[in-house]
């Protein structure tokens, strides 16, 4: 049976696309079999992020309608062949998610596939609850600023309650907390919530940093999840983010300021 990952906030802008872009990414690229689907129907970004924009032909409401096959709406990655992608519609509204018609999608996909990412659409609404309602574990995903701290503590209340497995009486989904555009320089002059701050407000595991960096943009305006620049911060502190889920221990980067000599205030790192 596939791991079902939800990738959540409760704020938008986050970067919860790019998580489910780069995860999903860094997933399969170490073998194992991963399938990434947008649940922010309406919008849809995850396949643009992707960089598959043009082989779209059938989307999650089309599988769900049964207008086609799971098979026939699945984009497979040209880079990774263990990376598969279930786009969004951007035609139809949020109402055209049914519980049924997720959980049999779920079902179908856990047959063939290790892990499932469900990028989540942010806030409360329908997506977001279906998104998250099937999940095993949940990766929160939020800024460093207290508006994007709350929210996100209002989704770990949802969480706890709303799920499948809360339903069921079962274990509950195991959270884990990434730290967007985080800024160390920032944190020192007082602009932005610490590290230290966050998890103490939100009491979840920390399973990564992603530091402030505009690879993150250049990526994804490429069509290129960000973990394959590999020279990059936001692209190394994401491999590391996928291997700590894998059970590695890798030390936490990214999280103080760096001390610079003369070249480093001349020419800021990626």
């Amino acid at each position: 049976m596939a791991r079902i990952i939800v990738v959540t906030s409760g704020k938008g802008g986050v970067g919860k696309t790019t998580t489910s872009a780069a995860v999903a990414m860094g997933l399969a690229k170490r073998g194992h079999k991963t399938a990434v689907i947008d649940f922010d129907v309406g919008l849809r970004n995850l396949d643009l992020i992707l960089g598959c924009e043009r082989r779209v032909v059938y989307d999650f409401v089309n599988v769900i309608n049964r207008e086609a096959t799971l098979n026939q709406a699945l984009i497979r990655d040209k880079r990774c062949g263990d990376l598969y992608i279930l786009p969004a519609s951007q035609t139809r509204d949020k109402d055209a998610l049914t519980q049924e018609g997720v959980g049999r999608i779920l079902e179908e996909l856990s047959k063939d596939f290790e892990y499932i990412i469900c990028d989540s659409p942010a806030g409360i609404e329908r997506g977001a609850h279906l998104a998250m309602y099937f999940a095993d574990d949940a990766f929160i995903v939020t800024n460093p600023e207290v508006s994007s701290v709350r929210d996100s503590d209002r989704m770990l209340g949802i969480l706890s309650s709303k799920s499948r497995r809360a339903e069921l009486g079962e274990e509950p989904i195991k959270e884990f907390l990434l730290l967007t555009r985080y800024s160390p320089e920032r944190v020192k002059v007082g602009e932005m919530l610490s590290v230290d701050d966050v998890q103490e407000i939100l009491s979840l595991h920390l399973l990564g940093v992603i530091p402030e960096s505009t690879s993150v943009l250049n990526a994804s305006n490429s069509g290129i999840p960000v973990i394959l620049d590999e020279q990059s911060n936001a692209g190394q502190a994401y491999s590391d983010i996928v291997a700590r889920y894998l059970g590695e221990d890798k030390p936490h980067r990214f999280i103080d300021a760096e001390k610079k000599g003369l070249f480093g205030k001349l020419f800021r790192s990626k």
